[in-house]
């Protein structure tokens, strides 16, 4: 299945869709992203980011012609639309699953060398790149752009975007450190080597205030919020200037980048390579 393949699929009515090998389609379809052959979006050599709309639209497919149906894993089962099961691994895959509670749904790319500490997840068209760490409840979520040796730690949130097709997914680049309970949301992009302290909440509507370049990052028409290269970004606040506010002593969170990556910033964030 390609682009032209899945733009006509999308413009057939529901009852002549069963005129096609529908199922056969979508199957190589998922097989295509399980191995990583086709993706939600890449990066240019210059570095910028291209969403590549028809692999989302073929994703909304898995979801508008799948059929609901009771799956059984060993002693669990679920319930979910039959385009839509667990991701097949295998041992030779690379992939080191500790047992306790995780699932990744089939339509995603996971790299040799990447760990999963129960219980997380990650969602169909998600693509988790080499030597990545996902901790215990973290999410990948849906078409998530992963990159290389990225710690995402205990409880962190990288949130999906599917909808609407064109939209840029959440990107995480090589080398990023995600903190604790932090949530990446709304199409953020986090450049390589950037490292978010536990609780940093960013959105498309957040600002970032960099404190070393005195200058406040906001998402723009074209372009959502993005965390510079090496930036270290850590919970802040910020005064509300209204009358009640101030009488009050009311503020709002605000993520600040303090520093950029130096050598004891690397060492403080380094995985031991024992635990590769």
């Amino acid at each position: 299945m390609n682009s032209q393949t899945v733009e006509h699929l999308l413009s057939l009515p529901q009852e002549e869709l069963h005129l096609h090998n529908i199922d056969e389609m979508l199957s190589e379809f998922i097989n295509k992203l399980n191995k990583g052959e086709i993706r939600a979006a890449e990066r240019s050599e210059n570095g910028e980011w291209q969403v590549h709309t028809w692999v989302k639209q073929g994703i909304l497919l898995c979801f508008k012609l799948g059929i609901m149906r009771e799956y059984q894993y060993d002693m669990m089962s679920f319930y979910d639309k039959h385009t839509l099961p667990l991701r097949p691994l295998e041992l030779n895959d690379g992939v080191r699953l500790v047992p306790g509670g995780s699932a990744i749904r089939t339509g995603c790319y996971i790299a040799p060398g990447v760990i999963c500490m129960p219980p997380m997840y990650i969602n169909i068209g998600a693509y988790v790149d080499a030597g990545t760490m996902i901790d215990s409840h973290a999410l990948i979520g849906t078409c998530a752009q992963i990159g290389k040796r990225v710690h995402i730690s205990a409880a962190a949130q990288i949130g999906g975007v599917l909808e609407p097709a064109g939209a840029r997914p959440v990107i995480v680049e090589d080398d990023v450190m995600i903190g604790g309970n932090c949530g990446v949301y709304e199409g953020v992009t986090i450049r390589q080597r950037a490292v978010l302290g536990s609780g940093v909440i960013l959105n498309s509507s957040t600002a970032v205030y960099d404190l070393v370049n005195e200058r406040i990052l906001r998402t723009t028409n074209d372009i959502p919020l993005e965390i510079p290269e090496g930036a270290v970004v850590v919970p802040g606040a910020r005064a509300v200037k209204s009358a009640f506010s101030q009488e009050n002593g009311l503020s709002v969170a605000t993520p600040i980048i303090v520093k950029y990556r130096d050598e004891k910033t690397d060492a403080r964030t380094a995985l031991e390579s024992a635990l590769r």
